[in-house]
């Protein structure tokens, strides 16, 4: 049956007048009355008859109008998408690919907003071990949250949070004896943080504008472990400004802002197009924004398109 017959039909039924119905759905009383007449020869009913100078439901029609009205209703949900959305009632895993820096960081903030909202949704962290890949393209990972790279071409994107690179030492590491350049910087034996085992970086360039050059002493493939074995040791480790503060003092470490003129990490998410419109996923992206943004600030607003990190 044409979907216009019934919206017709529920006006109908629930005005129970061909001049109301007419109004509500913008037509004219000729138009709802063909239309009527349409509906009579379908359902074999009359629908509604006359009494007196109005119309009343046949038995027929009342037994239909909750029946039609929740037709509609399902039919309105799927022609828009996200119309009758409740997170409450999501069941769904979510895979967030992001280095165990942030997983630490926001972990946290992120389960308990879920579960606050939804909570027969689940999260499943990865390593990014397949960055660079099509794990976002093939499905395997939902979000890839961080500093972003290497993405297919029709990944969406959006910023979120721009941070400072910080260093991290033991509390009573000689390095806090004096004020801190980039020649004590660089005196210091470091932490290289790479799953790869890449030993030079953007500090390393840095450094190297002024002449000087570190020795990093020890490669460590997660930013956890540079952070317990700078707590044993005199090396220095790096971290994110703001990154929780009281596990820092906890673990008997400092912070120290880096003698060198470095640009803050640009952080952010993507994801595939297919899941750009999908009334869950863009909630669980929204609740990710918010623990990043809670954590670190806002870059910015909006989504957007390309493979590049905004």
């Amino acid at each position: 049956m044409d979907l216009n017959l019934l919206r017709v039909l529920d006006a109908l039924l629930q005005e129970n007048s061909v001049t109301r119905a007419a109004e509500r759905l913008g037509s004219s009383p000729a138009a709802v009355s063909r239309t009527l007449a349409r509906l009579r020869r379908a359902v074999g009913d009359p629908l509604l008859v006359r009494a007196g100078q109005g119309m009343v439901p046949t038995p027929r029609a009342v037994e239909l109008r909750e029946e039609v009205s929740a037709l509609l209703r399902g039919c309105d949900n799927v022609l828009r998408p996200g119309a009758g959305f409740d997170a409450v009632h999501l069941q769904r895993t979510f895979t967030v690919q992001a280095t165990d820096l942030l997983l630490v960081g926001l972990a946290g903030t992120l389960t308990e907003r879920i579960h606050a909202e939804a909570p027969h949704v689940d999260v499943v962290f990865l390593p990014e071990a397949i960055e660079g890949g099509p794990a976002l393209r093939q499905g395997w990972v939902d979000v890839e949250l961080g500093v972003l790279g290497h993405l297919d071409p029709e990944i969406r994107t959006r910023p979120l949070a721009r941070v400072p690179l910080v260093g991290v030492a033991r509390s009573g590491h000689p390095l806090f004896d004096r004020r801190i350049d980039a020649r004590g910087f660089a005196a210091v034996d470091h932490i290289g943080i790479s799953r790869l085992g890449k030993r030079l970086g953007p500090i390393d360039a840095a450094l190297a504008e002024h002449g000087l050059r570190r020795r990093i002493a020890v490669v460590v493939p997660s930013h956890t472990s540079a952070m317990m074995l700078a707590r044993d040791t005199d090396f220095v480790a790096l971290s994110l400004a703001d990154w929780l503060p009281d596990t820092i003092t906890a673990l008997g470490l400092r912070t120290f802002p880096i003698p060198l003129d470095l640009p803050p990490l640009d952080l952010g998410m993507a994801w595939h197009p297919r899941n750009a419109a999908d009334p869950g996923h863009r909630w669980f992206r929204d609740r990710l924004a918010e623990a990043v943004q809670t954590t670190w600030g806002a870059a910015g607003n909006g989504d957007s398109r390309g493979g590049e990190a905004p």
